[in-house]
């Protein structure tokens, strides 16, 4: 391998210095100069330039070349670290350093750095494959054996490109006044003051001092660099003296604007657009930022970017502006000396500052093709001169027309003909390279003190420089790039008197001496029309210019002399052929005599020049479009222009894109239909509009093959990323060529038009007015139709997709699905996307969706700040954005912005830590209150464009024509309204008002008065909106921020002057500079919003729109997105709030049971949860913290704050509650435990006196040992509690008989009542009509829904308060007692006498019994529980029966003689073996409950999710008697499915069997670690049995629950390593059985898992639709103060059993569709006056919380319900589906599977 020359730089951190680093070593690290190290890496010859830290890369000493500069970065600081070396390297060397750079990020041993190279890619420079990652000591071999490698590739790659070792020379200081001449126009001067060319291995790499600046021979500069500016890069480079000194002068000037690295790599309209940092003011200039400061401007359409001042920092340039000072001595002698020394040999030795046309020159030879386009279309809107012949600058010979650059340039004129009575003027609009025009060329021929540009100027605009002249400020006689170089300019008539010519003439000027400039000459005398010849003299004329003249006198062309040294006027010398002398006349006179002789020689001249015949026209000229990527991409637009060549473009349009037509308008028109609905049947209305809808898209399908639009994707998708944008530039190019003669034509006939009618409105012809305006719309929609572009294409693509995709249709044919990929890769690299379609008024949601998904796909899901503008038409919305951000919004002629379009704008590098967003989002709108537009649209139009606008935006900037905000009355009512909805829904966009065409320069100071009427005049309008709107706003800044002072600005006029050959205003871009200023210093601040989310809004806005009323059609998507994860963040920490109280509630009542606690109190519970609570305080503040969704989160977070703190606080009074209960049931039992012990230990002693006994009688079988037991048990436990009475059994049904007796019903009832059940299901009845009496009615009827409502609302009352009442009761502590339940059912029975339904009816005593009946059932399973348990607690009969099998095993252990310790250890085991299980019980709930939260999908979301999982149980299971309790009570239900599905979970997967295990493993090593411990230290200690026990079971006390034994009756034991060893035998017996234990004993315990999960996931809003009785999914509870209710999707009404009033007809519409509707509802059962769904919010308190969004979509599931169930619910409901309420026949093809799929797609996770 060849040596390898390698540069560290970077961060001294990234690497660790040392013997083992492989390329520095300490020693080489401490010297403060640059250190070189010879490395010998395996086995190569490596040199290691070590510059870390450094940042001064003129000290480098290289002598040799560089092959790699290794860019090291520290992991974790990679980003800012290679921002800052890239620019560092950047500014050093230039661009092509990125050639030699290899970038290396370090990192620590263990750390993981994948991430790096993803963070780094981000960056447009980075190159993947010059990449690597070392450990930071740089000694692992294999790593750095594979940097060698990528560096070794890395050479070859630029050896194979032309690109040698990167070479770089010190350089030195120059003295002595000896080398002032050669250092002249030589010498290069950059900001690292270096200069790099490649490394030339034949020639010397060292020079000296004198070497450098000495003009080098051409033989001895082989391989030197050279510059090829002509953009041919496969011809050899000149080798004469000439083109080195030219190339030296070039090179010169490059440097000097910092251009010389740009001949590899071009500049690219990336370079200039986007977001940059601020231009500069004059005065800030310096010399390298020229060239940059002059494109920005120009590209904001400042003609003065040719003026800009620069400072003057450099001591060796001369500027125009600036006075020399020469130094010198004091004496009079000197000054004279100095004063005659001040010759032009002084003025020599400074370099001149750069002619401003070399400095557009040297852009445009660094340009590429694409900014070449960009800067002449902007020249010529500058109305500057064109370059049209481009001398190659080196060669001088090569001559170059860049055709391409000029096609994008258009022009607008007005020939004026003049008849014999009358004067016809004609329009005319085209690109300007298919004009064909007069051309007339000017050059001179010799040395003139006169000036050529100059008299041309006058000729074509008095006021302007079109042409750069002598005279122009910034003019200097050093110039490198002009001479040779041609320009050429149009003048374009505006129709008028005073217009120099009649028709569109092109001037051509060649700067230099024709005499020298042959072949520019040449070519401009055979393309002219005119030749016009500028000559010192016709007397003494050199040979060549008499030859030249002569030529040109034979010519048949018209010839004109203009003669220096003649003062005569113009001589017709013959035919065309003219003398005119300038000596000693005015400039006026010459341009209007001349002026005459054009006019009069091009009388009766057929126009014959045509710009793009010099594509082949014109030899030996080299046009800019012969690149094989150019032809590809024309050869591609060509097959697309050839399909629509012979066609006009209706016919176009109808045959290629038949899907944008009367396809899509129709389906606009019928979704509209959709939410605008009348009448009863509105589901089945829906149903035929959506089939309707469905068929359009079928048939747009069906003609979706359009050959024109696969061609186009195709090139799309198959050319490379050049090859697309010609591909793109020439087919719009192409297309506004081949239609460009009907617009024109069309817009003469509408601007008549239009002029009519602006006349008929003066004069008030209504008949008239009205004809005319029907015409008007008539011309307009032929002008829309006249559009055939890319606009259209992309709009069919669109189109295409949305068919397809409603339909889910599959084709070969066409790759539909992948046309969003192909418009996003358009949006990104800078191209306008339709938004909204202008002509069909409609947003293409499904598209726009998808396209924004690709571009999230492709970018990131990066943040964008949306700036939307809204104003009148025409009044330069679409030029103010494009001056702004460099935009390509449609601004041409005749072409009004129709709808809306959006653009990304990418935020640079430079200006990116500046804003916390990546690219602005600019949407441009059509006007409001568009003339054209009047027969068609309105004022809701307007309306519903400023809302979705408004809407979009962070920023809206509201555009008025004029300094009067009077005239604009109209559009601020819009806006105003627009501002006040967004006020109404929550979202804050910011405004600011613009004000364009301000003719007063001062407007800004002198319109203060203004600014005040224009506040008042906001004001007034939000007084008006207010009304409209139905709220309190007074004022404009109640409803949004807003300063007059700052937020209002003023524009200049556009033009300087009149158009077309006006040039743009230069205050027009001062002003626009400050606006944007501005809008970027508001922007700032702003956190802009993620794509995802935009994407999110553009469909809510609209599907709010599409209802008439949009605040309560609005839905935020992406808050309600961001307000879910937040609910399940919530159920995340109340769980970890619960979970460990359940945890601390354990340990409390192991505690109080055992009687180590008798307080429970704050500040203990407290203490236990104090680390959880920070924890999940901590979380909380980090969730909220999150700067994606931060500004979204913050209106939330004191109210979830609050709501922790308050959970928090539930669960310690909760705990604090239960612990209490329980420490009072203890303190009531206290005697009895007392007495319990006192038991034990008898029962002990008399069984072990009873086995001594039988043992002493002899040996008995064990039948007698049992029946002697059993007797002596009887006798005993009588004589035990001969004075305590046994609390006896409670008998329920008996009590609740006597109280219904008591209440009056009869026995016979109640028994029948009882025996048919039904009051069992009473809640679940569908029609309670059997229930009532109604007065005076002899025939059938039936209670209305508001009425059977209120019935079932009312048992839903009494249910809960019997509940609670009865569960307040001291049953568990102080037993039953019948009084409870006669005090239920006193509560019950007032209940129903105080509820007076109806006047016309009343409630049934069956009612009455049933419902009373239903109480005590829903109370009867509470009541004996808790009276079971306080038998348990109090009763000694109970107690001493439970503990009859305990007694006999002590028993038979000691009649087998077993010894004290034996049979203590077995009763140890025993009461062990009760503890542990309860222990590892109540410990594997909560870890059970836990796992199945975290595992269980329906558990681990928040209530929507769980809500899916319930309707999917529902589905599959498809049991009718379910859903009615679903549906009737749905917390029931859902408690039901909870403990099902944790009753399932439990048996069937094994991890409930585990931690069962795990649990019973840690319980029983705790217990075991007790027991050695105890019997150690008591060992140790010599204590007795009682001591070890007080140690054993005091260990034992902290996790089991143990009953109280005594010790005192086995003091005999004193061997406790023997009683040890027996526990730990029946500890390992225990062990074996226990393994055996089933999860299903879990629940026989204090809380079962499944009621664990209960309390966490039904501990949330309960509340039904009013209308559907659809659920509230809201996860907090009590949260309507805050929010107001709301369901996902709702349902049929008929699912409730709702029915049109007085019928049995079911209604099946859906609530949401009704909310929108002209239908009216009853809103209780005694209203008589219908009230209107639009406005159910104001029918009751029950309506009023209710957020119901209109919303097209059906859930299939509920569609299906009713289909699939449709006869029981006509049973249950007692109703019928008829009628109105017939179901749709699209309802009956929904199956169960598409149901359940339904779930899926409508509740996303």
């Amino acid at each position: 391998m060849s040596e390898l020359t390698l540069v560290l730089t970077g961060d001294t951190n990234s690497i660790v210095f040392g013997r083992e680093n492989l390329f520095v070593d300490d020693d080489e690290h401490k010297n403060e100069k640059f250190s070189t190290k010879l490395c010998d890496l395996f086995g190569r010859c490596i040199v290691v330039i070590n510059s870390l830290g450094f940042q001064n890369v003129d000290k480098i000493p290289l002598n040799q070349g560089i092959d790699a500069i290794l860019l090291l970065l520290t992991y974790g600081q990679h980003r800012d670290q290679y921002s800052s070396g890239v620019q560092y390297l950047q500014k050093a060397y230039g661009e092509r350093i990125f050639s030699y750079v290899m970038t290396v990020v370090t990192y620590k041993l263990g750390e993981e750095c994948e991430s790096a190279l993803t963070d780094l890619k981000a960056n447009g420079n980075f190159a993947d494959k010059r990449y690597h990652t070392c450990n930071r000591t740089l000694n692992d071999a294999e790593e750095v054996q594979g940097l060698l490698k990528k560096i070794d590739d890395m050479v070859s790659e630029n050896e194979s490109q032309g690109c040698r070792k990167l070479m770089r020379y010190e350089k030195q200081q120059l003295d002595g006044e000896s080398h002032k001449e050669d250092r002249i126009g030589t010498e290069v001067e950059t900001t690292a003051d270096c200069k790099c060319v490649p490394f030339n291995e034949k020639a010397e790499a060292e020079y000296s001092e004198k070497e450098d600046n000495k003009s080098v021979p051409s033989e001895e500069k082989e391989g030197v660099f050279s510059v090829d500016l002509s953009g041919d890069n496969d011809k050899s480079v000149n080798n004469s003296a000439e083109n080195n000194t030219n190339q030296k002068e070039i090179e010169t000037l490059l440097n000097r604007l910092h251009l010389q690295y740009k001949h590899d790599q071009k500049l690219s309209p990336e370079d200039f657009l986007g977001i940059r940092p601020l231009l500069k003011e004059s005065h800030e200039i310096s010399e390298g930022d020229l060239a940059h400061a002059f494109l920005q401007r120009l590209m904001m359409l400042d003609y003065r970017a040719r003026y800009i001042l620069i400072k003057q920092d450099k001591a060796d340039v001369s500027y125009s502006q600036s006075v020399s000072v020469l130094d010198g001595d004091d004496t009079d002698d000197n000054d004279l000396d100095d004063l005659f020394s001040t010759t032009e040999d002084f003025l020599e030795s400074k370099l001149s500052h750069v002619h401003p046309l070399d400095v557009q020159m040297a852009i445009f030879h660094c340009s590429d093709n694409f900014l070449k386009q960009n800067m002449i279309t902007k020249l010529s809107q500058c109305q500057y001169a064109l370059p049209l012949l481009i001398p190659n600058p080196v060669t001088i010979n090569d001559v170059e027309c860049p055709l391409w650059a000029l096609r994008q340039v258009k022009k607008t004129w007005k020939i004026s003909e003049i008849s014999a009575n009358s004067k016809k003027i004609t329009m005319r609009s085209m690109p300007i390279c298919q004009a064909e025009t007069h051309m007339i060329a000017f050059f001179r021929l010799g040395p003139l003190s006169l000036s050529k540009s100059q008299l041309m100027n006058a000729l074509i605009n008095e006021r302007h420089d079109i042409f750069f002249h002598r005279n122009c400020p910034g003019s200097t006689k050093s110039r490198h790039l002009i001479d040779g170089l041609t320009e050429i300019a149009w003048y374009c008539p505006a129709g008028k008197p005073n217009d120099s010519f009649t028709d569109c003439i092109a001037f051509c000027n060649l700067h230099g001496d024709a005499l020298l400039i042959e072949k520019q000459r040449e070519i401009l005398m055979k393309e002219s029309s005119v030749n016009v010849v500028l000559v010192p003299t016709l007397k003494k004329s050199h040979e060549s210019t008499k030859k030249i003249i002569s030529v040109l006198y034979k010519f048949s062309k018209p010839l004109i002399i203009l003669v220096a040294d003649n003062n005569h006027g113009a001589i017709q010398k013959k035919d065309r052929k003219y003398i005119m002398g300038l000596k000693d006349r005015s400039q006026s006179d010459v341009s209007a005599e001349l002026k005459q002789v054009i006019e009069k020689v091009l009388s009766g001249l057929k126009a014959s020049f045509k710009l793009q015949s010099m594509d082949c026209g014109v030899s030996g000229i080299r046009v800019d479009d012969g690149d094989t990527v150019y032809k590809k991409g024309k050869s591609a637009a060509m097959k697309i222009v050839d399909l629509v060549r012979n066609r006009d473009i209706s016919a176009n349009k109808d045959h290629y894109l038949p899907c944008q037509g009367s396809f899509w308008h129709d389906w606009c028109v019928k979704k509209r239909e959709l939410y605008h609905l009348k009448g009863d049947r509105i589901e089945n209305d829906k149903t035929v509009i959506n089939k309707e809808l469905l068929k359009i898209r079928e048939a747009q399908c069906k003609v979706s093959h359009s050959k024109l639009i696969n061609l186009f994707t195709e090139s799309l998708s198959d050319l490379e990323s050049k090859e697309r944008k010609y591909f793109l530039k020439w087919t719009q190019l192409l297309m506004d060529g081949l239609f460009m003669d009907e617009p024109s034509l069309i817009l003469q006939n509408y601007d008549k038009m239009w002029c009519e009618v602006l006349d008929l409105k003066k004069k008030g012809k209504s008949d008239m007015l009205t004809e005319k305006q029907t015409e008007l719309e008539q011309i307009s929609e032929k002008l829309q139709c006249a559009t055939f572009g890319l606009e259209q294409i992309f709009r069919e693509m669109g189109q295409i997709y949305e068919a397809h995709e409603a339909t889910k249709t599959q084709t070969s044919k066409i790759k539909w699905s992948e046309y969003p990929k192909l418009a996003a890769d358009l949006i990104i690299s800078g191209h306008p996307v339709e938004l909204m379609d202008g002509d069909a008024g409609h947003v293409p949601l499904s598209w726009i969706s998808s396209l924004l998904g690709a571009v999230i796909e492709k970018l990131g899901d990066k943040k964008v700040f949306v700036l939307s503008v809204l104003g009148a038409q025409s009044s330069g919305k679409s030029t103010m954005l494009n001056v702004m951000f460099g935009l390509q919004f449609a601004v041409s002629a005749g072409r009004c912005t129709k709808g809306a379009y959006m653009q990304l704008v990418q935020v640079s590098e430079e200006v990116k830590n500046d804003f916390k967003f990546d690219y602005f989002l600019v949407i441009d709108t059509e006007g409001l209150h568009a003339l054209e537009l009047a027969g068609k649209t309105s004022l809701h139009h307007d309306n519903e464009l400023a809302t979705f606008v408004v809407g979009l935006g962070n920023m809206t900037l509201i555009n008025i024509f004029g300094e009067n905000p009077a005239e604009m009355q109209d559009v601020l009512q819009i806006v105003v309204q627009a501002f006040m909805r967004m006020k109404k829904v929550k979202l804050s966009p910011s405004c600011m008002f613009v004000h364009q065409n301000v003719t007063d320069i001062a407007a800004v100071e002198k319109n203060m008065d203004g600014k005040r009427r224009l506040q008042e005049k906001l004001d007034q309008m939000t007084n008006l909106a207010a009304q409209e709107e139905e709220c309190n706003f007074e004022c404009f800044c109640d409803v949004i921020a807003f300063d007059v002072k700052q937020d209002a600005k003023y524009i200049t006029q556009l033009w300087e002057g009149s158009p077309p050959m006006a040039p743009p205003n230069p205050g027009y871009s001062e002003s626009i500079q400050e606006l944007k200023n501005t809008i970027l210093s508001k922007a700032s601040q702003s956190d802009g919003i993620t794509l995802s989310n935009f994407r999110s809004k553009v469909y809510d806005l609209w599907m709010a729109l599409m209802n008439e009323h949009f605040v309560f059609s609005f839905r935020n998507t992406a808050e309600i997105a961001v307000y879910r994860k937040l609910e399940v963040q919530y159920g995340n920490w109340t769980w970890e709030l619960r979970n460990n109280m359940l945890t601390v509630e354990n340990q409390l009542y192991t505690e109080i049971e055992n009687g180590d606690c008798i307080k429970v109190d704050d500040e203990r519970l407290l203490k236990d949860l104090n680390k959880t609570y920070n924890k999940i305080k901590d979380d909380m503040a980090s969730h909220f913290d999150d700067k994606k969704n931060k500004e979204i989160l913050v209106q939330w977070q004191g109210r979830f704050e609050n709501k922790i703190k308050d959970f928090h606080k539930e669960m310690i009074d909760n705990v604090k509650r239960k612990m209490n209960e329980v420490l009072q049931q203890k303190m009531a039992c206290r005697k009895y435990d007392e007495k319990k012990t006192e038991f034990s230990n008898q029962l002990l002693q008399k069984s072990k006196e009873l086995a001594e006994q039988l043992r002493e009688k002899g040996n008995s079988s064990n039948q007698e040992c049992k029946r002697q037991f059993d007797d002596f048990w009887h006798c005993w436990v009588k004589k035990l509690t001969a004075d305590v009475q046994p609390i006896e059994d409670i008998n329920l049904e008996k009590d609740q008989t006597k109280i219904l007796e008591d209440k009056g019903f009869d026995l016979k009832m109640i028994n029948e009542r009882r025996e048919k059940g039904e009051y069992k299901n009473i809640s679940r009845v569908g029609n309670y009509t059997s229930y009532t009496h109604k007065f005076f009615n002899t025939f059938a009827w039936s209670l209305e829904h508001e009425e059977q409502q209120m019935i079932r609302l009312l048992i839903k009352d009494v249910e809960n308060q019997s509940d609670v009442a009865i569960r307040k009761k001291p049953v568990a502590t102080s037993g039953y007692n019948s009084v409870y339940l006669n005090e239920v059912a006193s509560n019950v029975h007032q209940t129903l006498k105080n509820c007076q339904p109806n006047k016309k009816w009343t409630f049934k005593k069956e009612f009455t019994v049933d419902l009373l009946l239903h109480v005590f059932d829903i109370t009867e399973r509470w009541i004996s529980e808790s009276h079971k348990q306080f038998q348990m607690n109090n009763d000694a009969h109970t107690y001493l029966n439970s503990k009859k099998r305990e007694s006999y095993n002590i028993f038979k252990s000691f009649y087998d003689r077993n010894s004290s310790i034996v049979v203590f250890g077995e009763i140890i085991c025993e009461k062990l073996k009760v503890s542990i299980e309860k222990a590892v019980c109540n410990l594997t709930r909560i870890a059970l409950a836990e796992e199945l939260r975290c595992t269980t999908p329906a558990f681990n979301g928040n209530r929507s999710k769980l809500e899916k999982y319930v309707l999917k149980s529902l589905a599959e299971k498809e049991n009718f008697d379910d859903f009615v309790t679903y549906i009737q009570d749905p917390r029931k239900f859902v408690e039901a499915f909870i403990e099902e599905t944790v009753n399932s979970q439990m048996l069937r997967e094994n991890k409930a069997l585990n931690i069962l295990k795990k649990k019973f493993e840690d319980t029983f090593k705790f217990v075991s670690q007790a027991l050695f411990d105890a019997t150690t230290e008591v060992t140790t200690q010599k204590g007795d049995i009682v001591i070890w026990g007080e140690k054993f079971f005091g260990l034992l006390k902290d996790k089991l629950i143990l009953d109280n034994l005594s010790c005192e009756s086995f003091t005999d034991i004193g061997d406790l390593d023997f009683l040890k060893q027996k526990i730990d035998e029946g500890l390992d017996s225990m062990k074996k059985k226990m393994s055996q234990l089933s999860v299903k004993q879990i629940k026989e315990f204090r809380l079962s898992p499944g009621k664990i999960l209960i309390n966490q996931l039904c501990d949330c809003c309960w509340e039904k639709c009013p209308f559907c009785s659809a659920v509230c999914i809201c996860t907090i509870k009590d949260h309507a103060k805050d929010n107001d209710h709301s369901a996902q999707f709702h349902r049929s009404q008929a699912v409730n059993g709702v029915h049109f009033r007085s019928t049995v007809e079911l209604s099946v519409d859906f609530c949401t569709t009704k909310v929108v509707s002209d239908g009216s509802f009853y809103p209780d059962s005694t209203s008589e006056v219908p009230h209107p769904y639009k406005k159910y919010r104001t029918a009751g308190a029950r309506f009023a919380t209710w957020d119901i969004t209109p919303d097209n979509s059906k859930l299939k599931y509920w569609t299906w319900f009713l289909c699939q169930f449709k006869k029981k619910l006509e049973e249950h409901y007692k109703l019928k589906f008829e009628g109105r309420g017939e179901i749709p026949q699209e309802w009956r093809k929904h199956t169960k599977e598409e149901a359940i799929k339904s779930l899926d797609e409508m509740y996303k996770e």
